[in-house]
């Protein structure tokens, strides 16, 4: 391997997990990839809990990860290493949307909490994909610095006054993704301004004594876009759409035909 490429960000949700979960080609290949001096770094709008941490333990115990789009990053221990969040009067007003206009809406915290008031089965559906629950409660006064909020939502008159306002409002990042596990629905988390995949890989990638030069970046979604364009290596997965895939220097089959480990492949190779 040469001495290009040392670190792989890898997103979850259509990239590690797929249709059937995770394959075992991945962890297979993920193994061989750390053999091989590579370090691994999940970076996915998921919270830093459930499944999402579990997954970043076994690709690289010893590693940093990044989750909520970029506001967390996590050792594998999961001991918090830098969390940037959002403002209370930033926050406020984004609920107030959601109950404006009845988008289901998820409220994370720097200390791990995840939170809801609203009972819609997509929120209900969303908990059993992560693998932990909501705490359901009252939102106006969540515990603890928020970091990010997510609009868990399909397509509507509603969610399109919501996504209208926060384009509107100051200091925002909104992030789009999706997952195999929830076809039809759309995950829009709202960060503060800067927070991103690839704001938070190139601090990760500073840690190592690396740039974003030295590091692949392998997605699936539009909220992967900027980190494919920046990275020594953008991959796109074969389920991606095509404007990922037209940003990728290279792109892989999809997650059910082992598409990770294609990338992780070409990365030591790199």
């Amino acid at each position: 391997m040469s001495e290009n490429i040392r670190l792989v960000l890898i997103d979850v949700d259509g990239t590690l997990f797929g249709p059937q979960g995770v394959p075992q080609c991945a962890w297979e290949a993920a193994e061989q990839a750390r053999a091989a001096g590579l370090h691994l770094s999940i970076c996915t709008g998921r919270p830093g809990r459930g499944f999402a941490l579990e997954y970043a333990r076994r690709l690289d115990p010893q590693g940093l990860h990044i989750f909520e789009s970029g506001a967390v990053v996590l050792a594998g221990s999961g001991q918090v290493a830098r969390t940037q969040a959002l403002s209370s009067e930033i926050y406020q007003k984004l609920l107030w949307l959601s109950r404006r206009h009845q988008v289901p809406f998820e409220v994370y915290t720097a200390q791990g909490g995840f939170y809801r008031e609203s009972d819609h089965p997509d929120l209900r559906m969303h908990e059993e994909m992560l693998g932990f629950p909501a705490e359901v409660c009252d939102l106006s006064g969540v515990g603890g610095p928020v970091v990010r909020v997510q609009f868990v939502a399909r397509p509507s008159p509603g969610w399109a006054a919501v996504r209208a306002a926060i384009h509107g409002l100051p200091g925002l990042e909104l992030h789009q993704a999706t997952s195999p596990g929830m076809p039809g629905v759309g995950f829009y988390s709202v960060t503060a301004a800067g927070v991103s995949k690839r704001a938070a890989a190139a601090w990760v990638a500073q840690q190592m004594g690396l740039t974003l030069q030295n590091c692949a970046m392998v997605g699936d979604g539009e909220n992967d876009l900027e980190l494919i364009r920046a990275a020594g290596l953008g991959i796109a997965m074969g389920n991606a759409p095509d404007l990922v895939k037209q940003a990728a220097a290279r792109v892989v089959g999809r997650v059910e035909e082992c598409g990770l480990a294609e990338a992780l492949e070409l990365a030591v190779r790199k």
